[in-house]
């Protein structure tokens, strides 16, 4: 008895002091930063589309690609498959499996030879973060290194450095990287076929890589199922149907779907997983190719892009910035949807949502279209000829240009410009200049991204909403950032103008035809800059908002290449890609309702009064017409050049930079009286470049500040002189 006592003295004692002597070690030896410590680049940076799939990666600095994934981003398949052939006691031992490596010593003594190492899948990563030679102090090494790992992670985390780290071949490390570049697929849906393979590849990465050696992978992978079957974890009927499955010899180490989208949002990729945006994997597929082969029936260094959007969660379903990334000669890395071009026709929509807003005209008012010269201004429709008397709708259908001149110099260009810049549709004016009639005809500069959203306001009730390019679980269920270009009642006449653009051509036969088809009508509307550099359509489906441009980016004139022609078959086509996809199935339950605040009423042409209000002398002819809010508009007649008639319009009632402090004792909110003189027409306020109020020019507004802050007050008359001042609010 008491020797025993003595002999466990005594191994207690050896223990105590080989523990003390452990933790001497690890403090004068400290573990090396495990895989993904603190150090932002050790992951490639990875954009995935909405289901996972990386679309593009950036490779860390050494040149790897290595893709951040977690234990629930794996399938359990693979960490079952791989647990049980490479460490079946993982979740047992403290990081050295003594069995096994006595195992591997008496199998290399008996061969003359390695055959084994005896590791466990903690000296596996033990040697990724610390390597050593292949010698018995190298050995010595790892152990203790796992032993280190052991003590300062949890096996959880250890297995997670591992699924990051482990050597698949050439720059790719980690099963998510692997899985991606070898089967094309996420790691979290791999058969069991595909989970053997890649649990036996990090064993020997360069000899079994199965884009070089589909023959080895093969073997490899079978001598994997048969020693789990042998280890009862599957049966025989399921390692002959995973046999069955053919290694396919490919490689796909970088991803290369929406590039400019992932160079664009590559800055807000972190460290330790990917960044999910919201692009279909599918449709982006599609759409590249499909404008890369569209382009080749363009000019020579011409492009196009193509936006789509659904204008139900304002979410960019796909983004082809250019014709072909690769291709130097058509400037395939300049991004086209973010490009700032002359928007030529396609803000004319805009324009008479605003007019029928404002009370100047009703879906059939009758508008003039003939020479005009306003301020040495002579605009001139595309066919270089005029109609003379015309409705607000054919106007709009058939893009006349002289009547939405007419329409904007009564509507007011600032306040035009000024309703469309606080929806997120800015117009960039030639230096120097200033908000004025060219600007409806493509006089300014937008981007393609910004008409899109603008334009999701037709399907939405008159609210424009911010494209929405990311997505995850603490994005999910984030609120529309969304502001009212139009009303409802507004948007619905112009939408509905637009969906029906009469069959003048084969071409727009062919896209309503198709829309007809698919039960969801196409409203569209295309675009031509001055001088045939930029041709422009913008589709609108019952779900879907989508952007078309073509031209050349470096701004050379197109001759003969307009909206019509060049950029209208590419919508039919994207709008066809969406019509016969599964997942983009065009729903007419979604069509948008008629609100209340639209009727349809019979009116007499060309005075435009009511009908049924109208002797019938002197109504020999009506027309059915889309009313808003019951306002039946009189005959825009002739406009003087206001330009020169009225006084500088200038904010009096404040100083610019003025400091205002809320009086002692005062419980309530901060109000103060805005007026200014000079002016044409109605006065138009914002503050902060929202909308308050509609006065008479020299009327007084009351405003009231609920906070302290900076404030910009604006204000703009009919013709679009504006004023702003800032003043500073202490509350």
């Amino acid at each position: 008895m008491k020797k025993v006592l003595l002999t466990g003295s005594f191994a207690f004692q050896f223990f105590l002091i080989v523990f003390i002597i452990f933790i001497i070690l690890d403090q004068a030896v400290p573990l090396p930063l495990p895989f993904a410590q603190n150090d932002s680049d050790q992951f490639a940076k990875v954009i995935v589309a909405q289901d996972g799939t990386p679309v593009r990666a950036f490779a860390d600095k050494q040149g790897v690609w290595r893709y951040p994934v977690s234990m629930k981003d794996v399938s359990p398949r693979y960490i079952d498959t791989l647990l049980a052939y490479e460490d079946r006691w993982f979740w047992l031992h403290p990081g050295v499996n003594p069995l096994s490596m006595l195992r591997a010593a008496g199998q290399n003594f008996i061969n003359g030879r390695i055959i084994s190492g005896g590791s466990t899948l903690t000296m596996q990563v033990a040697r990724i973060i610390d390597p050593h030679s292949r010698t018995i102090a190298g050995k010595l090494k790892q152990v203790f290194r796992a032993l280190q790992l052991e003590w300062h992670y949890s096996k959880a985390e250890i297995l997670t450095m591992y699924l990051n780290s482990a050597p698949f071949g050439g720059p790719i490390e980690g099963v998510q990287a692997a899985s991606f570049a070898y089967l094309s697929k996420s790691a979290k849906e791999l058969s069991l076929a595909e989970a053997a393979l890649l649990s036996v590849l990090p064993q020997s990465p360069t000899r079994f890589r199965p884009d070089r050696h589909p023959q080895r992978a093969t073997k490899a992978r079978n001598k994997v199922l048969d020693r789990l079957h042998s280890f009862g974890y599957i049966n025989k009927e399921e390692v002959e149907d995973a046999k069955l499955e053919i290694v396919v010899p490919q490689l796909n180490a970088s991803p290369m779907l929406a590039p400019i989208l992932a160079r664009r949002l590559k800055h807000k990729v972190q460290q330790d997983k990917p960044l999910k945006t919201t692009i279909d994997v599918s449709l982006q597929a599609n759409l590249e190719s499909l404008v890369k082969d569209y382009s080749q029936q363009l000019s020579k260094k011409s492009s196009a892009a193509v936006l789509v959007v659904n204008h139900h969660t304002m979410e960019v379903k796909a983004y082809v910035a250019s014709a072909d990334f690769h291709d130097q000669q058509r400037y395939g890395q300049v991004d086209m949807i973010r490009a700032i071009r002359s928007p030529g026709s396609t803000l004319k929509p805009f324009l008479y949502a605003m007019a029928l807003d404002q009370g100047l005209i009703s879906s059939h008012s009758m508008l003039i279209d003939k020479a005009i010269n306003i301020s040495g201004y002579k605009p001139e429709n595309f066919n270089r000829t005029f109609s003379g008397m015309v409705s607000m709708s054919e106007a709009l259908q058939r893009s006349l240009n002289v009547p939405a001149v007419q329409v904007l110099q009564f509507l007011g260009p600032g306040y035009f410009h000024a309703k469309l810049e606080n929806a997120g549709l800015r117009l960039r004016m030639p230096v120097g200049s200033h908000p004025n009639l060219s600007m409806i005809l493509g006089g300014a500069g937008t981007r393609l991204e910004e008409l899109v959203s603008a334009y999701s306001a037709f399907s939405r009730g008159g609210k424009a909403g911010q494209l929405i390019f990311t997505r995850d679980s603490t994005t999910a269920n984030v609120k529309i950032n969304e502001t009212y270009l139009m009303s409802p009642g507004a948007a619905w006449i112009i939408h509905d103008i637009l969906s029906k653009i009469p069959y003048r051509n084969r071409l727009s036969a062919m896209i309503n035809q198709n829309s007809m088809h698919n039960n969801s009508l196409l409203a569209w509307k295309t675009g031509t800059s001055y001088g045939f550099r930029d041709a422009w359509a913008i589709g609108m489906t019952a779900d879907y908002t989508i952007g078309i441009w073509t031209g050349r980016p470096d701004g050379t004139p197109v001759p003969g290449h307009y909206g019509a022609q060049t950029a209208v078959p590419l919508l039919k086509s994207v709008s066809q890609n969406l019509s016969v996809s599964a997942d983009f199935k065009l729903s007419e339950s979604k069509r948008i309702s008629r609100p209340t605040s639209v009727t349809q009423q019979s009116i007499c042409w060309p005075s435009g009064e009511l009908a049924q209000q109208t002797d019938p002398a002197l109504c020999k002819k009506t027309q059915l017409s889309w009313i808003l809010d019951d306002t039946i508009p009189p005959v825009l007649a002739a406009k003087p050049d206001l330009q020169t008639i009225f006084d500088e319009l200038k904010i009096t009632s404040i100083a610019n930079g003025s400091h205002i402090k809320k009086p002692q004792g005062i419980n309530n909110d901060l109000t103060i009286n805005l007026q200014a003189q000079g002016g044409a027409g109605e006065l138009y306020w914002f503050v902060n470049g929202k909308a308050v109020n509609t006065l008479a020019t020299r009327a007084v507004l009351s405003y009231t500040f609920e906070k302290g802050g900076e404030y910009q007050i604006n204000a703009i008359d009919r013709v679009g002189q504006s004023h702003q001042v800032t003043l500073f609010v202490n509350m």
